[in-house]
């Protein structure tokens, strides 16, 4: 995925260690599937008319349901649009659905604990953990500091332009966002909708205030393009520390 993958495992013993190369395996045929740099994914010969959906792995079709999900749950601010020409590209949902996926599947092995950190997107089972975000404006800086408590499912997805350039498009012109945010972050119990919300909330910029407080389960931290921050109503019962 073009990206660094870090796991922490707390706990489980032989199980565990058995489930962590599935872990990685999962994360490896995630990419081979849904990888639109690969030519030979199915996601590529989907685009190019080589592929009918019909034809390809139950889960293409399981992560295109959750994309048509997460598009109307947004009001149409998260697109699974190639390149705005219709094709179907689940780019900003499929890491993190896949790192949710590996995640589980060392939870299910008896892990007491996981965190799982995809490209700076965290999915937390169990354990009792906490994680930094990043400030957009102070390479190497924390904007805040959020704890996931013992036991509780955690994950962290932030989008903004700070790490890759401006790679996030305004659905309805292709168009960089006119936004004011420098990043935004989610935090919800799954990073499959984290990653999806984070990503329709960059695009959407202040506007995703009230959209995310309407959602259930769901906080939103963001940073603007000022320095100053802005966030939920409830994202203080996860926060530790936030910048002044």
């Amino acid at each position: 995925m073009g990206t660094v993958f870090s796991f922490d495992v707390r706990g489980g013993g032989p199980a565990v260690r058995e489930a962590l190369g599935a872990a990685v395996a999962s994360l490896h045929q995630a990419d081979e599937v849904f990888s639109t740099y690969r030519p030979e994914s199915q996601i590529s010969r989907l685009a190019r008319g080589e592929l009918a959906l019909a034809d390809c792995d139950p889960e293409v079709r399981e992560l295109r349901r959750r994309c048509e999900e997460a598009e109307r749950r947004s009001g149409g601010w998260f697109s699974a649009s190639y390149a705005g020409a219709g094709s179907f590209d689940p780019t900003g949902l499929v890491k993190g659905w896949a790192v949710e996926r590996a995640a589980r599947v060392l939870a299910d092995a008896g892990a007491d604990g996981v965190c799982l950190n995809g490209g700076g997107d965290v999915q937390l089972l169990g354990g009792d953990w906490k994680v930094g975000i990043a400030d957009p404006l102070r390479p190497g800086q924390l904007a805040a500091l959020v704890a996931a408590g013992a036991g509780t499912d955690l994950a962290v997805a932030t989008s903004g332009p700070a790490e890759r350039g401006c790679h996030i498009r305004d659905p309805r012109t292709g168009e960089p966002p006119a936004t004011s945010l420098a990043s935004f972050t989610v935090l919800c119990p799954r990073l499959t909708d984290a990653d999806a919300w984070a990503t329709a909330g960059y695009a959407m910029g202040d506007a995703a205030r009230d959209w995310i407080e309407a959602l259930p389960d769901a906080e939103a931290f963001a940073v603007t393009t000022t320095g100053a921050l802005w966030y939920t109503t409830g994202f203080p019962r996860y926060a530790v520390g936030v910048r002044a």
